[in-house]
């Protein structure tokens, strides 16, 4: 049984295309305990390079040789390959990117598309109220990607300034494109907006670039980013500028060496793939996608057909992936599986929880 993942191994955006990495380790160590109701799971993985174009492309040749596609990753990519899915009678398991997308597509359209990812928005409002409520911030400012991924968080740290009526205000939002490397121009204009919390919605590399070139102009706001940038990676790249960073940590998933059950699942994730060691946040995030794969595998039962996999997914209820993340539920009628965020922070090394995760209503 062939799982197809297209995802960015090279690029602006290549760290990310680790998940692909710890969803395939997952599914070696499923296979080395016998596969799913006697199948094994072959795992077609294909950079796509953060690039629509080339992951639709990758999808069309998939076409025919994959059973479903998991851990489909990047805003611009979704929206690429939305209806590839319910046009080839094709199940996509867990995409990684803007859940409205999925909230303004047809119901019938939704079919095979099951989503375990926080919205963007919801997090962006969460993180606004943080700073201002938590962190006594009351001049906030918003470096973001210019696409759909960071106008997202934009469009959350507004609403979360409207809710706290008048206790804060957006001083400076400050885009970029993904392409631009030089950002020292960008960390000027954010401290000259003053802003005393600086929401951070970018690749890792950008946000590592930007928070570095803040610090070399000694500009040290309290800096909140968005849950794709959680990984203690962060540290390698950002240097010592990412000790104190606030970090919306995401519903599905959990934070390796802090709690028991995550390193539980690294330490057979580095058995099968000993290269995830240094990145095994994202090695995890990816893992947990192919255990939601599993899963619905697993209720399928023996006789698997796309539709019984479908069903196999909808029986999935109050369920937490080896007892990691916030509780995951699909049905019929429901196909945002989670939708949830918790804040922590870099601490010496690590991101440490400081909160339980806040539950969001799922949007489909």
């Amino acid at each position: 049984m062939v799982v197809g993942w297209t995802t960015p191994l090279s690029g602006p955006a290549a760290l990310w295309g680790v998940t692909a990495l710890g969803g395939k380790a997952w599914a070696d160590y499923i296979n080395d305990q016998g596969g799913v109701h006697g199948r094994k799971i072959k795992v077609m993985l294909k950079d796509d390079g953060y690039n629509p174009t080339r992951a639709l492309t990758n999808l069309q040749e998939m076409k025919g040789k994959v059973f479903g596609v998991c851990g489909l990753l990047g805003t611009a990519v979704l929206n690429a390959t939305k209806d590839f899915f319910p046009e080839n009678k094709v199940v996509s398991i867990t995409p990684y990117g803007d859940v409205r997308i999925w909230a303004r597509t047809p119901k019938e359209k939704m079919r095979y598309t099951f989503v375990a990812y926080t919205d963007y928005e919801d997090e962006a409002e969460y993180l606004a109220k943080y700073a201002i409520k938590d962190l006594g911030c009351k001049k906030i400012g918003v470096f973001y990607q210019n696409d759909d991924y960071g106008k997202m968080g934009l469009a959350g740290v507004n609403k979360g300034l409207a809710a706290m009526a008048g206790k804060a205000k957006l001083v400076g939002k400050v885009p970029y494109g993904v392409t631009e490397r030089a950002l020292s121009t960008h960390a000027l204009n954010l401290k000259k907006s003053g802003a005393e919390a600086v929401i951070v919605y970018a690749t890792m590399t950008h946000g590592a670039l930007i928070i570095k070139e803040m610090a070399k102009i000694g500009y040290r706001p309290k800096v909140l980013v968005t849950f794709p940038l959680g990984d203690p990676i962060m540290y390698k790249i950002a240097g010592e500028a990412w000790e104190g960073t606030y970090i919306a940590l995401p519903g599905n998933s959990g934070v390796p060496s802090v709690e028991p059950e995550a390193e539980r699942v690294v330490k057979i994730l580095l058995k099968y793939n000993p290269k995830l060691a240094g990145k095994e946040y994202l090695a995890l995030f990816g893992s947990i996608s192919m255990m939601h794969f599993i899963e619905g595998l697993k209720n399928a039962g023996r006789d698997l057909t796309t539709e019984s996999m479908i069903k196999g997914m909808e029986k999935i209820k109050n369920w937490r992936p080896e007892g990691i993340a916030a509780p995951v539920t699909y049905g019929p009628n429901r196909r945002h599986g989670i939708n949830a965020s918790r804040i922590g922070q870099a601490q010496k090394g690590q991101h440490v929880p400081l909160a339980p995760f806040t539950i969001f209503k799922p949007l489909f």
